[in-house]
C-alpha cells in the first residue's frame, strides 16, 4: 500500500505590522525654522507699513491709481504677514487645522485687492486722467524691486522646509509684489518721460488681474509645498489645545 499524503495546513503569515510615518524633522529643528519665519514675516510687515504708507500718499498726490493699488497691496501683505506671525506663535506652530486656516487667510488678501484697483483703473483710463509725475513712486518702485525678492526667496525656502503653503503663498505675494513694482516703474517712467498717462491705469488693471490669479492658487494650494515634515510626528499632537486640532486629533 502506499504512503498517504496528509493534508498540511499553510503556517500562518506574520501579521503585517502597520509602522507609523517616521517624523523627517526634529521638534527643536521645526522650532528653529518657525522662529525664522516670524522674523522675517515682521520685517515685511515693518517694510509694508512704509511702503503701503508713502505709496498712497504719492498717488493721492499725484492722481495715479497704480501708486495707490501699489500701496493698498502693500497693506494687504502686511495682513498677510501678521497672519503668518499668528500661524507661527504659541501652540498654532505645530497645529496642521493653524496652517490650513492660515493658507485660506492670505489666499482671501488677494481677493481683497482686485475690485478696488479694477474699478478704479478703468475709471482712469475712460476719463482720461492724467497723473502727474511722481519722483517718489519711482523711487519707492526702486526700492522694491532690489528688496521684495530677497524676502520672497528667503521664505519660499522656508516653506519648502516646513511644508507650509501659508508660508509659501506670503512668499509668493512678496514676489508678486516685485513684479508689480517693476510694472509700476515702467508705467510711472513712461508717465514722466514720454507722457504715456495710459500706462498708469493700465499697470493698475494689470495689479488687479494677477491678484485674482494668486489668490486663486493660493487657495486651491496650487505650486506650494504642502507636504508636511510633521506627518506622522509625535510632538506635532502636542498642538492640540484649540477645540479644532483636538477634534482633528480624536478623528485619527
Amino acid at each position: 500500500m502506499s504512503p498517504v499524503e496528509l493534508p498540511t495546513v499553510p503556517a500562518a503569515s506574520a501579521p503585517v505590522q502597520v509602522s507609523r510615518p517616521i517624523a523627517s524633522i526634529s521638534r527643536e529643528r521645526y522650532e528653529e525654522l518657525a522662529r525664522r519665519v516670524r522674523l522675517l514675516s515682521w520685517l515685511s510687515l515693518g517694510w509694508m507699513t512704509i511702503e503701503g504708507v508713502v505709496a498712497i500718499t504719492a498717488g493721492i498726490v499725484a492722481s495715479s491709481i497704480a501708486l495707490v493699488g501699489f500701496g493698498l497691496d502693500s497693506g494687504i501683505e502686511g495682513v498677510a504677514s501678521l497672519i503668518i506671525v499668528w500661524r507661527f506663535t504659541g501652540h498654532r506652530v505645530f497645529s496642521h487645522a493653524a496652517e490650513q486656516r492660515a493658507q485660506k487667510l492670505v489666499a482671501v488678501q488677494f481677493f481683497l485687492l482686485a475690485p478696488y484697483v479694477a474699478f478704479e483703473s478703468v475709471g482712469a483710463l475712460v476719463g482720461a486722467e492724467h497723473p502727474e509725475v511722481s519722483w517718489v513712486g519711482i523711487g519707492l518702485a526702486v526700492s522694491s524691486v532690489i528688496f521684495m525678492p530677497m524676502l520672497g526667496i528667503a521664505k519660499e525656502r522656508l516653506a519648502d522646509q516646513l511644508g507650509s503653503a501659508a508660508t509659501k503663498g506670503e512668499g509668493r505675494q512678496n514676489m508678486l509684489c516685485a513684479y508689480l513694482a517693476g510694472a509700476l516703474l515702467v508705467g510711472l517712467l513712461g508717465n514722466a518721460l514720454l507722457g504715456a498717462w495710459w500706462l498708469d491705469p493700465g499697470v493698475g488693471l494689470l495689479i488687479a488681474a494677477v491678484a485674482v490669479r494668486e489668490g486663486t492658487e493660493a487657495w486651491r494650494g496650487e505650486g506650494c509645498s504642502v507636504s508636511s515634515p510633521l506627518d506622522g510626528a509625535g510632538f506635532a499632537e502636542e498642538c492640540c489645545e484649540d477645540e479644532s486640532c483636538a477634534q482633528q486629533s480624536t478623528a485619527l
